[in-house]
């Protein structure tokens, strides 16, 4: 079909894989997700959590983040990751990191520190499957930050108000951040991690992060979840960024086809 505005020939196919990635882009968050599968509203969760648990988590989540992103901007860069035209191996991510929630939910909170870099680091190299097979280069530094990006569509940093909701402001609260971050790693490669512009991108990412992070850790606290429990959470945790992933990538392949302003306008009128 042909849009009537702009004169952008778009098939009805598009269309529907648009409509598709609007409906997982703005499905409910995980909170509402591990409720629905346990029985039980994550609130009894965040009663049971630390007084300073903010401040911990905060902190946790940022380091995980570096640590992952490290690992991930080597990893993107191999020949089998950019491998086009293949589907995602996303069971395959999905047990990784149900085995890692396992292992952490045995200890409880006290192994937050050391299995959220793991799974982090997991669910960056499931994001940047999905990204590879919407058609996305690897190889450059901007598709590897829009991978890293997808970590901040789960959940609203603190600072937003009631207007700064959804997919669409989400990535413009963070374009700035990410295209200084991308000019960055072109010009220094990745050996400059600690960077300003990577700091700044990697806080404003922790601020969103930790938001969801907060819920799976709540969900953890529950007396009783253990192994099974935290194998469960951590696959549900999972598999709502490979949800974003899909939707944002999805967007991103279809801007690269019609443009962004076009597709922005047709995501809103769905």
């Amino acid at each position: 079909m042909t849009s009537k505005k702009s004169g952008v020939t778009i098939s009805g196919a598009e269309l529907a894989e648009l409509q598709a990635a609007k409906l997982l882009l703005e499905s409910p968050g995980l909170a509402a997700k591990i409720s629905s599968f346990v029985g039980t509203p994550i609130e009894k969760g965040f009663a049971l959590l630390p007084k300073q648990w903010n401040a911990v988590v905060t902190d946790v989540t940022r380091k995980a983040i570096e640590t992952a992103l490290k690992v991930a901007l080597w990893t993107m860069r191999d020949g089998k990751a950019n491998t086009a035209n293949t589907s995602p191996s996303n069971w395959w991510h999905k047990l990784a990191a149900g085995a890692s929630g396992a292992a952490g939910g045995v200890f409880g909170l006290a192994a937050l520190s050391i299995e959220l870099p793991v799974s982090t680091t997991i669910m960056l190299r499931s994001i940047a499957d999905i990204a590879r097979s919407e058609g996305e280069d690897l190889k450059t530094a901007d598709a590897q930050l829009e991978c890293v990006q997808v970590l901040a569509l789960g959940g609203n940093a603190k600072s937003d108000d009631a207007t700064e909701i959804g997919y669409f402001a989400a990535r413009a609260a963070m374009a700035k951040a990410v295209s200084e971050a991308a000019a960055h790693l072109a010009a220094q490669g990745i050996t400059q991690h600690g960077s300003p512009a990577l700091v700044r991108l990697i806080a404003q990412i922790a601020s969103r992060f930790s938001i969801v992070v907060s819920e799976k850790a709540a969900a953890q606290a529950v007396p009783l979840v253990g192994a099974i429990g935290g194998a469960v959470i951590n696959t549900l945790f999972i598999d709502h960024f490979q949800d974003m992933a899909r939707g944002h990538f999805i967007v991103r392949r279809l801007e690269r086809l019609h443009g962004a302003d076009e597709i922005k306008r047709l995501y809103i009128e769905l």
